[in-house]
């Protein structure tokens, strides 16, 4: 009987997914179309990530920059394992992008991307999530701790919209991410005993970048969208 009512929970919950995944995704428009690949492929933010680095550097010595930036790395190297390779061949459930998919062809998709077979938990959501909570709890300042979870927000939405990821798994993706991050980061500072500067310097140098990045993405997008 418990294992019926656990099977119809589950059951109810998929489909809630399902249905809250098809709405949002329903939302595009041509403008749009170019963006969010642009703003989802990870290998565009490098300035970003090197500014955050750039800040570290600029606060800590030498060997405490190289024990964050071996930190941040083991962030994303963790999230990224335990969502992709850990957790998504157990589960196996199919990006709703996948053919395979009954509803894939109810699915926008963009530029013929799909992805790979699964989709749960999102490895984009975990690292993004990651990423940006080690940086809240890193530099704990408020203007760049805002920026940096909106930006994660937006990769997970950016998911969302090319039809790759279901809102269920990004939402355990960024808890994965959160806790990886947390986990990390408080170990260090137990093991490490390492002490906050005063004052942070250059603490702006991320902001720059990332609404440059933005910005070139959105010129872009006008230009492939009302020009080209």
């Amino acid at each position: 009987m418990t294992q019926l009512i656990l099977s119809a929970l589950l059951q109810h919950l998929i489909d809630a997914d399902t249905h809250l995944f098809l709405s949002i995704n329903s939302m595009h428009a041509p403008f749009w179309d170019v963006f969010m690949p642009l703003y989802s492929d990870k290998f565009v933010w490098a300035f970003f990530y090197l500014s955050i680095l750039y800040v570290i550097a600029r606060n800590y010595s030498l060997k405490v920059t190289l024990v964050w930036l071996l930190a941040v790395i083991l962030v994303i190297t963790m999230c990224d394992q335990v969502t992709a390779h850990l957790i998504r061949p157990m589960v196996a459930r199919l990006r709703p992008s996948n053919l395979e998919n009954p509803i894939s062809d109810a699915v926008h998709i963009v530029n013929g991307y799909r992805g790979g077979s699964f989709s749960f938990p999102s490895a984009h959501a975990a690292n993004s999530s990651g990423l940006a909570f080690f940086v809240v709890l890193l530099f704990r300042r408020k203007c760049l701790s805002v920026a940096i979870i909106l930006w994660a927000i937006l990769t997970c939405y950016s998911r969302l919209y090319l039809g790759v990821h279901y809102f269920g798994d990004l939402l355990v993706g960024v808890i994965i991410g959160c806790l990886g991050a947390s986990l990390v980061y408080y170990l260090l500072i137990w093991i490490a005993h390492i002490k906050k500067p005063k004052q942070l310097k250059h603490v702006y140098v991320p902001l720059v970048t990332l609404g440059l990045t933005i910005f070139v993405f959105l010129a872009i997008s006008v230009v492939r969208t009302y020009v080209l």
